[in-house]
């Protein structure tokens, strides 16, 4: 057995904090862009617009938490500000707000509304922010402008009950007075984290990073551990770092590989950074009645769920609501068959109660049979020899399967590198999938076999294995 290089040690000590963990945990979730766009039938917003144009004759926040969660979401974002600077919370720090729009005479509070629905229905709630502020004065003038994002952030962050995630975008133009606006981001996330240390920060922030594209689809190898320039808080504390090494000239988050061997062997700092995918259940991210035609349909959004949550990331859809404050019926239709689809996908874990052998374990506490009960930190674990183990799965009985559910002891950080599954045909082992991360979540899909033993064999692996969770369906 050769010695294992020191940057691969690292790599395979790299752990998600209890926030990443709780966020993997959700797996699927909701965004809702609705504000101004949805009533001037745009995507962004000139931040001239009147307030009074904002007036939702019928807004129904209790149907969307409740649409989310027949979909199998468990959370919800709100874009409670978007480019237009347009609040749908009363700020006391802008008029550009729903406090000076004709919608329930000035004192309506969209963000209170979703966030007591999403409460009701037993979600989560989150919100979007963004720092680009077209309307506000202040925008380009630099720390007056922090301040002042500051404060709504921290009305956001205090009024409205436990946040599960605050989603900042990237997007810096040109405010009302022609400049660019320098963000104090590290101000920004220091008041999440004082408020609301329990909520990831998403996207432009240190615990979710976008997977690099808006098509519902991620890496053939979406991995967590990842160097730390992909991070933009992590990259602006490493400036005065000189141990550790340079950021490439250009960062770009749609590279293919960006987290093998190769790759974190360039530097020295790595990270726990897990992918979002982001995607719109419309053609648009806001609503418009041009786009009733473009709504995805259940093959498109189911795999889209098996390209994202099946391959170790999480998935964020966009439901946009219309200017009546409710869902379209044909998003809801849509929705509720992703939901039913769902159920009958995962109806029955046939794992549940078999028999699982392993070839080798770490010691009595970690074999395989570990992996078939529901706890999260009951898990097989390799030992210190991880490559040729094998995880052999009878069901005591054939089976029609099509899918296998796998994912790692995460706490214990990402091992796996390279893996194969097998099923018995006529006595003999057939390969029916193989693939290389499985992180978090790995769900293997192939035609459907009646069988009755599965065996996984770990071909790579960086220090160990780990295996949590082996579900057939």
């Amino acid at each position: 057995m050769s010695e294992t290089p020191d940057y691969i040690k690292y790599a395979a000590s790299i752990v998600p904090s209890e926030r990443q963990i709780a966020w993997q945990n959700m797996e699927f979730y909701g965004f809702v862009h609705f504000g101004m766009n949805t009533f001037t039938d745009s995507e962004w917003g000139s931040g001239n617009e009147d307030p009074e144009l904002f007036n939702p004759e019928n807004l129904d926040c209790r149907q969307w938490a409740k649409l989310f969660k027949l979909a199998g979401m468990k959370g919800m974002i709100l874009t409670a500000k978007h480019h237009d600077g347009f609040c749908l919370w009363p700020s006391k720090y802008t008029e550009h707000s729903v406090k000076n729009s004709l919608w329930e005479n000035g004192e309506g509070d969209v963000v209170a509304r979703c966030a007591e629905a999403c409460r009701e229905m037993g979600i989560k709630f989150g919100i979007y922010v963004s720092p680009w502020d077209k309307h506000e004065a202040s925008y380009g003038s630099g720390e007056e402008y922090n301040e002042f994002f500051r404060n709504q952030l921290k009305e956001l962050l205090t009024g409205y009950g436990e946040l599960f995630c605050v989603w900042f975008d990237g997007a810096c133009g040109e405010g009302p007075n022609g400049r660019k606006q320098d963000y104090d981001w590290e101000s920004y996330y220091a008041l999440v984290r004082e408020y609301q240390p329990g909520a990831v920060i998403s996207i432009t922030g240190p615990d979710v990073r976008w997977c690099g594209n808006e098509m519902g689809v991620c890496r053939k190898s979406e991995w967590s551990v990842v160097p730390y320039w992909h991070s933009n808080s992590e990259l602006i504390a490493a400036h005065s770092q000189q141990n550790v090494t340079s950021p490439p000239k250009k960062i770009n988050p749609t590279d293919m590989d960006l987290g093998s061997r190769k790759v974190i062997k360039k530097c020295n700092r790595l990270i726990w950074y897990p992918a979002e995918v982001d995607v719109s259940l419309r053609k648009g991210w806001f609503y418009h009645a041009s786009d009733d035609y473009s709504v995805k349909s259940l093959q498109k959004l189911m795999e889209i769920y098996y390209n994202s949550v099946g391959a170790n990331a999480n998935l964020l859809l966009n439901v946009p609501p219309m200017p009546s404050g409710k869902i379209n019926e044909r998003d809801v239709e849509s929705l509720l068959s992703v939901g039913a689809q769902l159920e009958i996908d995962f109806r029955e874990n046939l794992a549940e109660d078999s028999l699982m052998q392993d070839n080798r374990h770490l010691d009595g506490e970690h074999t395989g049979q570990h992996i078939l009960n529901y706890d999260p930190e009951s898990y097989w674990h390799s030992g210190p020899e991880p490559e040729g183990s094998e995880l052999i799965l009878d069901l005591g009985d054939e089976y029609d399967i099509d899918k296998i559910v796998l994912g790692e002891h995460i706490r214990t950080g990402q091992q796996i590198e390279k893996f194969s599954l097998y099923t018995q045909v006529k006595g003999k082992w057939k390969k029916i999938s193989s693939g290389t991360v499985i992180g978090y979540k790995r769900i293997c899909r192939f035609d459907e076999v009646r069988a009755r033993y599965f065996r996984l064999v770990i071909e790579k692996s960086r220090c160990f294995a780990t295996i949590s969770r082996f579900e057939a369906y």
